[in-house]
């Protein structure tokens, strides 16, 4: 990490799974913190746990499904306090169905969180990162953006859509200092499993950990500003699921 520089990273989904084992690694790593979730209590607490590392941490729920308030929200954060150096665009949900199968209400809202959401808190944030002419980006995707897997459409063409974004913003941002990343991983053993809209039998002892996502995160961020990772492809070393 630059010692010049005291960086603040915003996560979303930051209450469980890979946003939360990223605020621990960043705590860790001396970075202070902005933590997004709907639920203010699972906030709380690892806020608690990340200020163990002598880190400043703020909390903000904020339900990502209400696409209106998200850009005015980011923004108003974005002003308070030390600049945001560091975004990370980890909430998201997962689902599967065939395609044939799918409601156009589920088909919205798996779009809505998994790659609208991430373009309302990009537009948030790119004002106050461009003002500086420094930032970094960093949108959490899935290996299931480059393979279709039968009976995960929606969840396929989110996180497709995820990598178009994410090259598109590096692209259009490059000459104003701001660096863009794409972590993609393979299955990663998180409470996504466990949701209504998943319904898959996989062995999550052979999954990634969010702790080894997290410490990927971690290191494209905090690389030297002079580099930059395009994309940062992590597999389970079993292969895919």
């Amino acid at each position: 990490m630059d010692i010049q520089q005291r960086h603040r990273a915003l996560i979303t989904g930051a209450s469980s799974g890979i946003g939360k084992a990223t605020a621990l690694a960043f705590a860790q790593a001396g970075v202070d913190l902005v933590l997004l979730s709907r639920s203010k209590d699972n906030l709380l607490k690892v806020a608690d746990e990340a200020r163990s590392h002598q880190v400043d941490v703020q909390i903000h729920p904020l339900d990502l499904t209400n696409l209106e308030q998200i850009q005015p929200a980011i923004a108003a954060i974005a002003q308070q306090g030390e600049p945001i150096t560091i975004l990370v665009n980890n909430a998201g949900m997962g689902y599967t169905g065939t395609l044939v199968d799918t409601s156009l209400k589920d088909w919205q809202a798996v779009l809505t969180l998994n790659l609208t959401s991430v373009f309302q808190c990009i537009q948030g944030i790119l004002p106050s990162m461009r003002d500086r002419q420094q930032g970094t980006i960093i949108n959490v995707g899935s290996i299931a953006g480059h393979q279709a897997f039968p009976g995960w459409g929606a969840y396929n063409v989110s996180k497709a859509g995820l990598i178009a974004l994410s090259k598109t913003l590096a692209a259009e941002e490059r000459s104003h200092g701001i660096r863009v990343t794409l972590i993609t991983p393979g299955a990663v053993n998180t409470p996504i499993w466990d949701t209504d809209t998943v319904q898959a039998d996989f062995n999550r002892t052979s999954m990634l950990t969010p702790e080894i996502v997290a410490q990927t995160i971690v290191q494209a961020a905090l690389l030297p500003a002079q580099a930059v990772i395009d994309e940062l492809v992590v597999m389970p070393s079993a292969g895919a699921l």
